[in-house]
């Protein structure tokens, strides 16, 4: 009768230190979405953060595929890019690659050497969380293409350009009445009641 009061204690222990190490690992999972340019951070499915991106330029693409990360520095620099700082730097392939920091515009598709871009401020956040739920608990997930972000900016930059009116010639001046209604002055002109205004 002891043994088996024993065995049940053992096996209760068991499973309750099972049931309590599997709810501490949470899992993290990090998404990039190269067509879109965006990052989504999720803990246990429960999505935490959405911060735009910046990732690889054709040539030097950003790797797609399921990744763990390898190494983490807070403090990085290039040694392949002239000591670029990569704050925050999350290493998730043996190539190099990495989620880092960049002090340049982030949303910019096609912008790195296939690095993953985020604000410092964000990068921080990342680094700070994968550190908490540590590396072995984190996956990295890139899908997409960089190829269509760039399209999609172009279309943009395309509707943009067919709602602005066109710039004048050098040395004249667009004015644009309150009404919508254009007109083009000769801004070399001095008899020109603008002539100087800002």
């Amino acid at each position: 009768m002891r043994s088996i009061r024993k065995s049940a204690c053992v096996v209760a222990a068991m499973v309750a230190f099972t049931v309590s190490s599997g709810a501490a690992r949470a899992e993290l999972l990090i998404k990039v979405d190269q067509s879109t340019q965006r990052m989504v951070v999720a803990v246990d499915g429960a999505q935490l953060y959405e911060w735009p991106v910046s990732t690889g330029r054709p040539g030097f693409e950003t790797p797609r595929g399921n990744f763990r990360p390898n190494r983490m520095d807070a403090d990085h620099y290039s040694q392949e890019y002239d000591q670029a700082p990569m704050p925050y730097a999350i290493f998730f392939d043996l190539n190099g690659h990495a989620i880092h920091g960049s002090f340049d515009p982030i949303g910019r598709p096609a912008a790195s050497h296939g690095c993953v871009r985020l604000a410092p401020a964000n990068a921080a956040k990342l680094f700070a969380l994968v550190a908490q739920q540590k590396m072995g608990n984190t996956k990295v997930e890139i899908s997409g293409d960089v190829q269509v972000a760039l399209r999609n900016m172009k279309s943009i930059k395309t509707a943009r350009a067919a709602r602005e009116p066109e710039a004048p010639p050098t040395g004249e001046l667009l004015i644009v009445a309150p009404d919508g209604s254009t007109r083009i002055l000769d801004s070399r002109a001095s008899q020109n009641p603008l002539y100087g205004l800002y």
